[in-house]
């Protein structure tokens, strides 16, 4: 009864063991997949960002064609007009595009100034004002200077923000499967391992016969 009772705990034990393996398990598993999506997710938002670096670039170009033509003294006053009106369809263009892409609220704000400054430029080409025209393009390149500059840096935190997140997350997945497999060990341990049973015989009472 002994036996029967210690392989009857030992039985209970590693059933233990297996709810808590199999739970590990589980964690590991939602661990793993967790940080394998933080993990894409930002750098999917890196790479938009790139994407809109591209944007900037394409903006800065554009406008200063415009401070160029803005400037021109051997220009007529419907050429340029025309120019500087194709060029801001070209940019409405852009705005589209980069309205699209993952933002934060502070890159919102730069940009709606950057938006603000394109507006003043198309108001002030009706009324031919060149001077002003310059004046809004200077001041729409550096808000597009002070958009890429915090977009970067953003970007680059997020990533390291991400790629740390990564890391403790296989750190800890490692770890769980080290558990599992000790667990494992003692797991086989308690079911396949018996203790000997050791019969003891008692010797038979001599005849009288």
């Amino acid at each position: 009864m002994k036996d029967l009772k210690k392989y009857s705990n030992k039985t209970k034990a590693a059933f233990i063991l297996l709810i808590v393996m199999l739970i590990i398990l589980l964690g590991n598993f939602n661990t793993l997949q967790n940080s394998k999506n933080v993990n894409e997710n930002i750098n999917a938002i890196y790479k938009d960002r790139l994407v809109v670096a591209h944007y900037i670039f394409q903006y800065s170009k554009e406008l200063h064609f415009i401070k160029a033509e803005a400037e021109k003294l051997d220009l007529s006053d419907i050429i340029k007009k025309d120019e500087i009106i194709h060029t801001l369809n070209i940019i409405h263009d852009i705005d589209n595009l980069y309205a699209k892409t993952v933002l934060t609220n502070k890159e919102k704000q730069y940009f709606d100034a950057f938006l603000n400054s394109c507006k003043e430029i198309n108001k002030q080409v009706s009324n031919k004002n060149w001077n002003k025209i310059t004046v809004s393009s200077n001041e729409a390149i550096k808000t597009l200077e002070l958009l890429s500059q915090i977009q970067i840096q953003e970007g680059k935190a997020k990533l390291a923000s991400a790629n740390s997140m990564y890391s403790k997350n296989n750190s800890l997945g490692q770890l769980q499967i080290a558990l599992l497999i000790i667990l494992g060990g003692i797991t086989l341990y308690l079911l396949i391992v018996k203790k000997i049973k050791r019969s003891i015989k008692i010797p038979e009472s001599p005849s009288l016969n």
